[in-house]
């Protein structure tokens, strides 16, 4: 089965997928729901003010046939009548328009939201292949729509036709009936009528729009094999972010062997921890970590330092603690203050001791809070 076969589309699409696709301007779109929405917004502005149209058409249609003798032989009739006549269709129509008019945005809200894509609007040449076309026609989407068209057009005509049976006796005695009461009722049958259109189109569009979404979805949906290639594509390629991580490794660890030699003093676990402290003499801030290791970093940080005759101090707590609170370069917490200050009074007191040729100090044993030493408590 091929890779990009439905069958295979079982994962729900991705956020990025789905902005991806907002961006081309694919999203759902029922033109059956807002179809349905404008029309009965048009229906329900013209019923609710039907006295007003009507009072508004009134005046339209005596506009044409009542006149003046004076008015007659006037040269700013036509310009009067036809500025008086624009005002009434527009105090007539604005009701409907703006009604429509908000029921044209309704539908995509309803939806998918408001979209304006440019990559919508780029010209596809190749929609004019009529080779595709008829694809396109014959396609399962294609035969779909052409179902929808024919159920609309039966569903509604049948239920139209009903309705003008049921009105069969009203319509022909508007021909006996007075004509303002015969409109009076013509009106009120075209009112039932656009009413039931719009009611049945609103079923319509909702059962479209409940299969847009579905159809959109599924059309949206990704192999497992695509989300992968996503993410890489997104977070980076797990090998190449390890390699990555392991070079910054190396690049930090080679800068701290290259500032290791200037350290003043080692303290030392002594066979899985070793930290370097380097202090500036001029009292300028506290002593500073340069360097530190576990296991066999720690082991050839003790070389390294053997190598250039770097005082090694066995203070396992100390170690630890400096370890555990310290990051490289940064100076030592306040709290390990006066075990560093021991250890470096100790290097100060060997240097002078190795210098007249005199027994070395014993090696402090500085005390230091457990709670300092994190997960590498004794």
């Amino acid at each position: 089965m091929a890779e990009g076969d439905d069958q295979e589309r079982t994962e729900q699409p991705s956020e990025k997928r789905l902005k991806e696709a907002r961006e081309k301007g694919e999203i759902p779109r029922s033109r059956d729901l807002s179809g349905a929405l404008v029309v009965l917004a048009g229906v329900a502005a013209l019923l609710s003010g039907s006295e007003r149209a009507m009072s508004h058409a009134r005046t339209i249609y005596h506009l044409g046939l009542d006149y003046s003798r004076e008015a007659l032989f006037s040269d700013a009739l036509p310009g009067r009548v036809l500025s008086m006549a624009v005002h009434e269709a527009l105090m007539l129509f604005m009701p409907v328009a703006l009604a429509t008019l908000l029921a044209t945005f309704a539908g995509p809200m309803l939806l998918g939201g408001i979209s304006f894509s440019g990559q919508a609007l780029q010209p596809k040449f190749e929609k004019l292949d009529p080779i595709k076309g008829l694809g396109r026609i014959f396609a399962m989407r294609g035969l779909v729509e052409l179902g929808k068209a024919f159920l609309k057009l039966l569903f509604i005509g049948s239920a139209l036709a009903l309705l003008l049976r049921a009105s069969a006796d009203e319509l022909q005695a508007l021909g006996r009936a007075d004509v303002a009461l015969g409109v009076a009722r013509a009106m009120s049958i075209l009112g039932r009528a656009a009413l039931l259109f719009g009611a049945l189109l609103a079923i319509i569009g909702g059962a479209d729009a409940l299969y847009q979404k579905f159809d959109h979805a599924k059309r949206l949906r990704m192999t497992r094999q695509e989300l992968k290639d996503e993410a890489k594509e997104t977070e980076g390629n797990p090998e190449l972010k390890g390699r990555i991580r392991q070079v910054q490794f190396e690049m930090s660890r080679r800068r701290m062997m290259e500032e290791l030699p200037k350290a003043d003093v080692i303290v030392t676990n002594p066979t899985h921890f070793a930290v370097a402290l380097k202090y500036d003499e001029s009292g300028a801030g506290a002593p500073r970590v340069i360097a530190k290791g576990v296991d066999m970093l720690a082991q050839q940080i003790r070389l390294v330092a053997s190598g250039h005759r770097i005082p090694t101090v066995e203070a396992p707590p100390l170690a630890r603690a400096l370890y555990a609170t310290t990051s490289l370069g940064r100076e030592i917490p306040v709290s390990l203050y006066v075990a560093v200050a021991q250890v470096l009074a100790y290097v100060y007191q060997l240097k002078q001791a190795t210098a007249r040729g005199d027994e070395p100090p014993p090696a402090p044993q500085p005390e230091v809070d457990a709670d300092l030493m994190g997960p590498y408590k004794l």
